[in-house]
């Protein structure tokens, strides 16, 4: 507004139009006061370091790597020659001998050539599949009168044409090797010379739902009773929504369940009102209050002091970490140590820890990790005394990888049922593997009603 028009405002036109300029002015300070507090909490962001595998529980295969550096070529030194192990039983032998010598045509005999240089020729035979047909002879009774026909050999009856061998071939493939349907399909045919629809490969899995679950819950109640069991989850994708893979197991057994939630209800209804002595994860809190005890997995900590580290605090966190690198090298030697040595180490570990919690640390992570550590702390070195607890959560991890592989190959499962199918399968060929089935071992097994025996 220019002078000109100000000077022919009224006295009450110029008060209204000051109160509201006054007004804006304050909704305008306002409004700046709130954009300044949201500056200093992005530049606080920006300043805190980034999130990467080793300082925290973002997967490898997000991590950003960098390219190795160029190594000077060596020069190759000779050394001894390593060849293949020969077969212990070949299924044919060839005897390649000479009959005389090729430079002087000079006769040989059977004692001249003494020396043999065996090696293996190692191929596939010409894949196809063995079709049996049955024919039920049908008649009627010249007596009776009534129809009558020949019952249906056992293990040969009507209905699916595919055998057990090769339904447990196409679980096996599409479990552990991740091949969704169509490529199934595909390498069924040109490997196999099995032509097979997708559909066909759905109603395989279908009907092995049923076996699979029944031999996967011996495995449940193995690791429901253990006194050491241990947890840890991932997502999955059901019917287009976000589900999740929980995995429990313990020294026996592994078992896998997928649902709809990632709550601490999944373990509850898990364990059936049991308690484990020890329960070893991460610090989830879904994971807290199902053992008598629990062992944080040091692994995880170890993560978090890194990032704290990084943050900018070079006391708790980094004297947390060689305590923790301590712990976890007194964890890899301990079959080699007595009893009486670990409650030492233990007690020595223990005094360390007094000392570190004595002081409290400034930076944010830091601080976190602090106030964890002294809520926790007795949860950090039960398996130094305890030969049966691991360090580390690890071996959950290493248990629900092959689930990761699947689930960013295939894009995980359109329907629940087959989602109970991969973890029932999962479930079988894990235990399997521990011991010592191959998976399609285990498979075979569970479609043929023989469960893994379990140690008692």
């Amino acid at each position: 507004m220019n002078r000109a028009a100000l000077l022919s405002l009224s006295h009450g036109d110029l008060i209204a139009l000051v109160q509201a300029q006054q007004a804006q002015i304050e909704a305008q300070a306002q409004q700046i006061s709130v954009l300044t507090a949201r500056i200093v909490e992005l530049e606080g962001r920006l300043a805190a370091p980034a999130k990467t595998p080793d300082n925290s529980s973002i997967p490898p295969s997000k991590g950003q790597k960098s390219n190795l550096p160029d190594r000077p070529k060596k020069p190759r030194g000779g050394h001894p020659g390593v060849a293949r192990a020969l077969a212990e039983h070949p299924d044919r032998i060839i005897e390649a001998t000479l009959a005389a010598c090729p430079h002087c045509a000079h006769a040989f005999g059977p004692a001249d050539l003494l020396d043999i240089h065996a090696y293996d020729h190692i191929d596939l035979p010409p894949l196809r599949p063995i079709v049996t047909r049955v024919n039920r002879h049908r008649g009627i009774c010249s007596c009776c009168q009534k129809r009558v026909g020949a019952p249906a050999p056992e293990g040969f009856e009507a209905g699916s044409p595919f055998g057990p061998g090769l339904s447990a071939l196409i679980i096996h493939l599409h479990v552990t090797q991740a091949i969704g349907f169509q490529r199934l399909a595909r390498l069924m045919v040109e490997v196999f010379g099995v032509t097979i629809s997708e559909g066909a490969i759905a109603n395989i899995l279908a009907r092995a739902r049923a076996p699979l679950v029944v031999a996967a819950q011996p495995l449940a109640q193995a690791v429901r009773t253990s006194p050491v069991v241990g947890s840890d989850e991932t997502s999955a994708r059901v019917g287009g929504k976000t589900w999740w893979q929980w995995v429990l197991l313990s020294s026996t057994a592994i078992y896998h369940v997928i649902v709809d939630t990632r709550a601490a209800g999944v373990v509850t209804e898990f364990l059936s009102g049991t308690q484990p002595e020890v329960w070893v994860a991460d610090r989830y809190a879904g994971q807290l209050g199902h053992g008598a005890a629990r062992q944080m997995c040091l692994a995880h900590l170890l993560r978090d002091a890194n990032y704290a580290i990084e943050e900018g605090c070079n006391g708790f966190a980094l004297e947390f970490k060689w305590l923790l690198l301590r712990a976890i090298s007194i964890g890899r030697r301990r079959p080699d140590l007595k009893d009486s040595t670990l409650h030492q180490y233990n007690a020595d570990l223990e005094r360390r820890l007094d000392r570190l919690l004595s002081h409290q640390p400034h930076t944010p992570a830091s601080r976190r990790l602090f106030k964890a550590m002294r809520r926790d702390r007795h949860d950090l070195f039960r398996f130094v005394t305890r030969r049966d607890v691991p360090y580390t959560n690890n071996a959950c991890e290493r248990a629900l990888r092959p689930s990761v592989i699947f689930r960013k190959v295939t894009g995980c499962f359109r329907s629940k049922w087959g989602a109970q199918v991969y973890a029932a399968a999962a479930s079988v060929i894990a235990t399997g593997r521990l011991h010592g089935l191959t998976a399609l071992q285990a498979i075979s097994n569970a479609l043929a009603g023989n469960p893994v025996l379990l140690p008692p």
